[in-house]
C-alpha cells in the first residue's frame, strides 16, 4: 500500500470516527434549523450506489463549508440551501443560483432525462431572473431537492472565524483533493451509475464529486492532522 492510498484510508477512518459523534449519518429530507447544528463546520456528503472500491465503504461524492470570507453564514444557512424550501409558493423547490451543488445536480439531470428546451436555456444562466424563469425551472428544482434531501451527510464542528487560514478551509480543500485525486489514480471510481456523470462540467465527470474548486490541486496529507485536531476537539 503506497503513502497515498494510506492517507486516503485515514481520512476515511477519520469519517467512521465522525459518524460515531454525530449518532450516525442524516438527510436533509430530514433536518430542520432547530436541530443541534454547530455554527461553523465542514460537511460530507455519499450518495447511494457510491461505494469505494472495497465494495462496502460509502464514498464521499461531495465536500463544502461556508463563509470563508467575511460572512455571517452558519453551517445550517448553508445546508438549507442546498436543500432547498419547505413551504413559500414553491414548496420543495430551491435556488440553484444560491448553491453550486444544486446547480451541478440540476445540469446532470438534465444530461439524464427529457427537459423542456426553456429550461435547458435558462438554467444556470444569470445570477437573478424574473419568477416566470424561476416557475419555468420549479419541477427541475423539485427533482434536484429530491436528489440531494435523499444523500445522507456528516458534518465536522470547526467553529474558527472566516479568512484565508481558516481550518474550515484547510479541511474542505485537502479533503476535495485527495479524494479526486483517488478517482485519477483510479483508487475509488464513481460507479458507471453515478448522476454526476451526467453533468455539463468535465471537473465534476472526471473528479467523480460535486466540486470544481481543489479537484485538480496536489494531494498535501498535512490537513488530516488538522482534521483529526477538531475531530477529538469535537468528540472529548
Amino acid at each position: 500500500m503506497n503513502t497515498y492510498e494510506i492517507d486516503l484510508n485515514r481520512f476515511y477512518n477519520l469519517l467512521a470516527q465522525l459518524e460515531t459523534k454525530c449518532g450516525g449519518k442524516r438527510r436533509l429530507t430530514q433536518c430542520h434549523g432547530h436541530m443541534d447544528w454547530p455554527k461553523r463546520g465542514v460537511y460530507f456528503f455519499f450518495e447511494e450506489g457510491e461505494l469505494r472500491a472495497d465494495g462496502t465503504t460509502p464514498r464521499v461524492v461531495r465536500v463544502g463549508t461556508h463563509g470563508l470570507r467575511k460572512s455571517s453564514a452558519t453551517l445550517w444557512s448553508r445546508l438549507s440551501q442546498h436543500r432547498g424550501t419547505v413551504g413559500g409558493s414553491m414548496p420543495g423547490g430551491g435556488n440553484h443560483r444560491g448553491s453550486i451543488f444544486r446547480l451541478h445536480v440540476g445540469t446532470a439531470l438534465l444530461g439524464s432525462g427529457h427537459w423542456p428546451d426553456s429550461i435547458r436555456h435558462s438554467w444556470a444562466v444569470g445570477s437573478n431572473v424574473p419568477s416566470d424563469v424561476r416557475r419555468d425551472e420549479y419541477p427541475l428544482e423539485l427533482a434536484v431537492s429530491k436528489h440531494i434531501g435523499a444523500m445522507p451527510f456528516l458534518w465536522l464542528e470547526v467553529d474558527d472565524p472566516p479568512g484565508p487560514m481558516s481550518d474550515r478551509g484547510i479541511i474542505e480543500a485537502g479533503s476535495i483533493t485527495l479524494l479526486s485525486a483517488a478517482k485519477w489514480l483510479a483508487v475509488d471510481d464513481s460507479s458507471t451509475r453515478w448522476l454526476g456523470r451526467q453533468a455539463n462540467r468535465n471537473l465534476v465527470r472526471e473528479s467523480g464529486l460535486w466540486n470544481v474548486n481543489h479537484v485538480q490541486d496536489e494531494p498535501d496529507a498535512k490537513f488530516l492532522d488538522v482534521f483529526e485536531h477538531h475531530l477529538v476537539r469535537a468528540i472529548v
